[in-house]
């Protein structure tokens, strides 16, 4: 498998581990974060297949101009993991920052949107490309106390059943992916209590592993999945019930 993928929040995470797994098959990898010095350091982890690149998702103008950037530098991508998201706060709804909502909208949701709207244009015209977006089990189940993420993930969910259906006989499928909670980033520290909260509706007890969503990720992404599209794939230890 060759080609180019594109992978947001590439510096750490569900998106390092992507872009890992992404290279290991020969893939060029743009590194896509805000963080320009983590996505170097990924970079050198996978060597020459790497190419990072700064870009804040929140803005429409710099999402566009960095994918122009990235056909320049690697061809056309082909392949497109929406990875990059942040938690937010944790407050109830009655005194949940309503800035901090917004933020947490604008870059899980609209950030997922303006990167798939520079994206399909180019897949429709060659006729084949892959969406991968990275949802969260809480997206159907629900969390309390964290709004903002949930209702981000809940929507990107249907935002990839809309996707799905619009770009069906383009050759262009969009998929999601909707892991329960890894040793990330995004968590931040883990206390026992906080773990056992995680783990308290997985019946596996365990966490999911980065590597094990980003080999989900990678058939998603490859010409192997060739019926699927605007479906959710639940990567949760038992834990989704739908």
């Amino acid at each position: 498998m060759s080609g180019t993928a594109v992978v947001t929040g590439a510096a750490s995470g569900l998106g390092r581990a992507i872009a890992r797994r992404f290279a290991k098959e020969g893939i060029k990898v743009a590194l896509w974060d805000v963080d320009l010095a983590g996505a170097k350091r990924v970079g050198e982890e996978i060597g020459t297949l790497a190419t990072p690149f700064a870009v804040d998702i929140t803005n429409t103008a710099v999402v566009g101009a960095t994918w122009a950037a990235t056909k320049a530098a690697l061809g056309t991508p082909s392949i497109l993991v929406n990875s990059a998201g942040i938690l937010g706060p944790s407050a109830g709804i009655a005194s949940y920052p309503e800035e901090q909502w917004h933020r947490v909208l604008d870059i899980n949701l609209n950030g997922t949107f303006r990167c798939c709207q520079a994206a399909v244009p180019d897949m429709v015209a060659g006729g084949y490309g892959r969406i991968v977006n990275i949802a969260s089990i809480a997206g159907k189940d629900g969390n309390p106390n964290v709004a903002a993420y949930v209702a981000s993930k809940a929507a990107v969910i249907a935002l990839t059943k809309s996707m799905g259906k619009e770009l069906a006989t383009s050759g262009v499928l969009v998929n999601a992916i909707s892991p329960s909670a890894s040793e990330t980033a995004i968590f931040g520290d883990l206390t026992d209590e906080r773990r056992a909260k995680l783990l308290a509706n997985v019946p596996m007890a365990r966490m999911v592993r980065p590597e094990e969503v980003a080999e989900l990720a990678f058939w998603l992404a490859s010409p192997a999945c060739s019926f699927s599209t605007g479906a959710t794939f639940d990567i949760s230890g038992g834990r989704a019930t739908y």
